[in-house]
């Protein structure tokens, strides 16, 4: 009984202690996050319950209360009501006590009435995965000691710190302060990829706080969402029901006339069309103005280059003075950080009518293609071939 029922080798015990913690995050990605947070999906109810019997065993994680200090964390990002908010905190607190800001959270009675609507609530639910919260992970404790022997214990540890270390203190801590950054959302979010089969597909956080109730994260072709994979085999299966992804942008080439469709297009697509700006538009121009530009002013050129895109909410008033300045001694950077936030003023203004919206557009698109500035121009003329898909076709 030394060696366990199993007895593995030293290799086939890290290939099953990995297969064991890629359940969790697969459980905390699916489950969790994008079912029951989200509601970017539905789950068989055999599965929902595996999935939280799991987590019960190897997490002790009640579903209501991280449903609810993750809806909190969406709704009060950044703010000192985040729950755990680097930009708040601190990224070393938040990296060295991420599970502890999390039970700190969780004994918020407030929190749990006001955001974990809609979580289990059934006698199981209430009479032990809630009541007896820690006979899970005790219970993974004696089934590791009986498989593998005394290095369960080794394998029951790493079990334990795999979502402290990886959910609560890298994906809340390092995907608010370090990484890439595809969309300019109104959070510090970004995506830290690549260790998607470590983390399940979490790690692209700035992708899924722009479309939080997506199912799927990854946007580019070179990010891997590992809880996409297994939602597609669920969904597969019959096991699983997506309900919504990121959009996905129609171009209509021969479209050359800006119109309703053409608005509600772009509003639908907003965040890939300023994502597009950056790219087309201030990357290329950021770097003719800079290669124009004389030894004195290239210092200020490098140092204020991610100014032009940053969303205004995040810039600090150091920050601001130095985008102030570099727009004041050059007028094409001027012209194109206005543009882009004259574009962004047109779909949050939503008091606006339609009509009114359209001719903001329309009057956009005629100052863009009148700046001289040719990148400017080009991305004026594609946003004209932007449309709504087609409507899906009725069944008889």
């Amino acid at each position: 009984m030394w060696n366990g029922l199993f007895d593995p080798s030293i290799w086939q015990l890290i290939l099953i202690t990995l297969a064991l913690t890629h359940v969790t995050i697969i459980s905390v990605t699916v489950y969790l996050h994008r079912h029951s947070a989200h509601r970017a999906l539905d789950l068989h109810p055999a599965v929902a319950h595996f999935f939280r019997f799991w987590l019960w065993l190897t997490t002790a994680t009640v579903t209501k209360e991280w449903t609810a200090i993750h809806r909190k964390h969406h709704a009060r990002c950044e703010t000192p009501e985040d729950p755990h908010s680097p930009v708040y905190f601190g990224i070393g607190k938040v990296l060295r006590e991420g599970a502890e800001l999390y039970r700190a959270e969780a004994a918020n009675q407030e929190t749990l009435d006001r955001y974990g609507a809609g979580t289990p609530d059934d006698w199981l639910e209430r009479n032990v995965y809630t009541r007896h919260t820690y006979v899970g992970i005790y219970l993974m404790l004696a089934i590791n000691l009986l498989s593998f022997g005394a290095i369960g214990i080794t394998v029951w540890a790493v079990q334990m710190l795999w979502i402290p270390v990886f959910a609560a203190g890298v994906i809340n801590g390092l995907g608010h302060y370090w990484g890439y950054r595809n969309f300019e959302s109104k959070d510090a979010s970004r995506n830290i990829s690549p260790i998607g089969l470590l983390i399940g597909g979490e790690e692209l956080h700035n992708n899924h706080h722009t479309y939080p109730n997506s199912a799927k994260l990854s946007v580019r072709r070179f990010e891997f969402d590992a809880g996409w994979f297994w939602i597609r085999v669920l969904e597969t299966l019959r096991l699983a029901k997506v309900n919504k992804v990121p959009p996905r942008p129609v171009i209509a080439a021969d479209k050359t006339v800006l119109d309703l469709d053409t608005l509600r297009a772009l509003m639908a697509n907003r965040f890939q069309v300023m994502a597009r700006y950056r790219k087309e538009v201030i990357t290329p121009v950021f770097r003719d103005e800079k290669q124009r530009a004389c030894d004195a002013t290239r210092d200020l050129f490098t140092r204020a280059r991610k100014l032009l895109h940053r969303d205004d909410t995040l810039i600090t008033e150091h920050h601001r003075a130095r985008l102030e300045r570099l727009t004041a001694e050059n007028e094409t950077l001027a012209t194109i950080y206005q543009h882009r936030l004259r574009l962004q003023e047109i779909w949050s203004r939503t008091s606006r009518n339609s009509a009114e919206m359209l001719e903001a557009l329309k009057q956009w698109c005629h100052e863009a293609e009148q700046s001289g500035i040719r990148a400017l121009q080009e991305f004026a003329a594609k946003l004209r071939a932007y449309t709504v898909p087609p409507a899906a076709p009725v069944s008889a």
